[in-house]
């Protein structure tokens, strides 16, 4: 394995281990509601405050790590969130499970644009989707992991089995730097007083078309995530068989990941999101209006649709800020993905008003009010990159 491959499998699957910690929030959660009474807002509370840290943070923190050649390590981010997650198994009162939740979104936080920054660099113009496919993939498998090991851990040992999530943490944080010796410390190139003092272009408009059309993307994403095993309930599914039916949806997406990335360097960028845009639409139609088994495989295909422009949406993002990866990581990882956690709110509210058939019909309305918001992005078509002569950045 060469050495930007073994960079890009390292973080990818230090991806995993990051992303196992938020979706096991929920598992945990279960359990102080159950056992100790809390309040659903209360409980809810919780995720709020890891997604809404993280988020807002990730912008800020790709900022320094472009601008000023400051950086936490991947590792040590790794260990801060994996470590506080699971010390929630011992916070003494909500108050502390407050404060371990914002410490470890900060330690999710900090990870996300530096290890996709510098997964960036291991790509060129030909490869760059494909470079990142592999990266986020490793974040999709953590978030399908993260809920089924929490919830064994908790169902075996209690609330205390949470600790027991501290090992794949650790046991990254100590592998990482044989597998990165040189990635994890470094830099990011122009880093340092010449960079601190180059002013901050930003191409404002393509990049808030990006951010505001991958939001909208990203509500589907969590709100069909969040609603979809108590929507199968509801068709006569049993809640196992309805959690594992996401689970695959989600293993679905990986493949989707892939492809996507790939397609997209061959076809072109915006060409394959609007692709797999509109067969998201088409399949989440699907899912909803045909009879069983048929609406199944539609709900495979919707998974397999809706993560095949994740990627690629990344890779624009790069190649928008090509000097500022750091930055263009955090707005896409960050800021979009916070945006799609709080946009479940509002997908529960239809729901409580209109049942979940309207809830999901609302995502189904989201992604269609997506596609124009991608095909209006200032971002050339592959055929006029072709025609002008020119490859991305």
């Amino acid at each position: 394995m060469n050495g930007s491959r073994r960079i890009v499998a390292g973080l990818s699957a230090a991806h995993l281990v990051t992303d196992l910690y938020g979706p096991a929030l929920p598992a945990i959660i279960s359990v102080l509601i159950i056992q100790y009474g809390y309040s659903y807002f209360a409980a809810g509370l919780l995720v709020t405050m890891y997604n809404a840290v993280s988020s807002l943070a990730q912008p800020g923190i790709g900022w320094v790590h472009d601008r000023k050649g400051r950086q936490l390590p991947p590792a040590l981010s790794i260990l801060v969130c994996g470590l506080f997650i699971s010390l929630l198994g011992l916070a003494p009162g909500f108050g502390v499970m407050l404060l371990f939740c914002g410490i470890a979104a900060l330690g999710h936080a900090a990870f996300h644009p530096v290890a996709l920054s510098l997964t960036g660099k291991q790509s060129t113009g030909g490869n760059r989707g494909q470079v990142i496919s592999y990266f986020v993939v490793g974040g999709n498998l953590g978030f399908a992991l993260g809920p089924l090991l929490a919830g064994a851990a908790i169902q075996v040992f209690g609330q205390g089995g949470v600790l027991l999530m501290a090992i794949p943490a650790v046991a990254m944080a100590l592998a990482l730097p044989a597998i990165l010796p040189r990635a994890t410390g470094a830099a990011p190139p122009g880093a340092g007083a010449g960079a601190q003092a180059a002013p901050l272009r930003i191409p404002w408009v393509p990049v808030t078309i990006l951010v505001i059309a991958a939001s909208l993307r990203s509500i589907v994403i969590f709100g069909s995530i969040a609603f979809l095993p108590i929507f199968l309930a509801g068709k006569g599914f049993d809640l196992l068989a309805a959690n594992g039916l996401l689970t695959l949806m989600l293993l679905v997406g990986v493949g989707g990941q892939v492809l996507g990335g790939a397609a997209s360097d061959r076809s072109g960028r915006k060409e394959t999101i609007l692709a797999g845009m509109a067969a998201t639409a088409l399949f989440l139609a699907g899912f909803l209006a045909l009879p069983s088994p048929w609406n199944l495989l539609s709900l495979m295909l919707f998974g397999f649709a809706l993560w095949s422009s994740f990627s690629v949406t990344l890779a624009i993002a790069h190649e928008l800020l090509p000097g500022d990866l750091g930055l263009a990581s955090g707005l896409l990882l960050g800021l979009s993905m916070g945006v799609g956690g709080l946009g479940v709110a509002l997908i529960g509210g239809i729901g409580d008003a209109y049942g979940l058939t309207g809830a999901f019909l609302a995502l189904l309305g989201i992604t269609i009010l997506a596609i124009p918001l991608f095909a209006v992005l200032p971002y050339p078509w592959r055929s006029e990159r072709m025609k002008s002569g020119s490859h991305p950045a």
